[in-house]
């Protein structure tokens, strides 16, 4: 169960663009789940069509984030706009073999069940793939030079090795 689910009918799908906004309960768990402080506004805006073999969601998806610097660990207030276009197919009838190459199209493609469809699960992992995993904040320089992490040459994966280099 996803915490933000929005099951859609391919056989009954709405005309013009839908606005899908994550409530307060929503937003607290996926904020859980992506391992942030807080989701403060999370919406998006996508229109639904379908071409006989697949349905498209395209629109643009718009969050406001609290997220820890990954130096720092200090709360980072980030805002997301980010276009979204998801591509829903029915399942795969392949012949099934492991060694099987898959089209780089097929990557990016989410199964039906049912002729329905989680466009909210979709979604919520379109947020989670625009959050970066590496935001610093304004103190992380501060950080570094704390712990000594100056620069990469001081602090990478050579510094140990330099450290044992005998004096000539």
């Amino acid at each position: 169960m996803s915490e933000m689910e929005r099951w859609y009918d391919r056989k009954r799908l709405p005309e013009g663009a839908q606005a899908i906004v994550a409530d307060p309960g929503e937003r607290e768990a996926l904020a859980r789940r992506f391992a942030i402080v807080s989701i403060a506004r999370f919406e998006v805006l996508v229109t639904l069509a379908d071409d006989g073999t697949a349905v498209t969601a395209t629109g643009t998806l718009v969050a406001d984030v609290v997220q820890p610097c990954a130096v720092s660990g200090e709360d980072l207030a980030v805002h997301i706009a980010e276009p979204v276009s998801l591509r829903f197919v029915a399942p795969y009838a392949g012949p099934g073999s492991e060694d099987e190459e898959l089209d780089v199209a097929m990557l990016d493609e989410i199964e039906i069940e049912d002729d329905r469809f989680d466009l909210g699960e979709a979604i919520a992992q379109e947020l989670a793939l625009a959050i970066d995993p590496f935001a610093t904040g304004e103190h992380a320089e501060e950080t570094r030079r704390a712990a000594g992490l100056i620069d990469e040459t001081a602090s990478g994966p050579f510094a140990a090795l330099a450290a044992l280099k005998k004096p000539n």
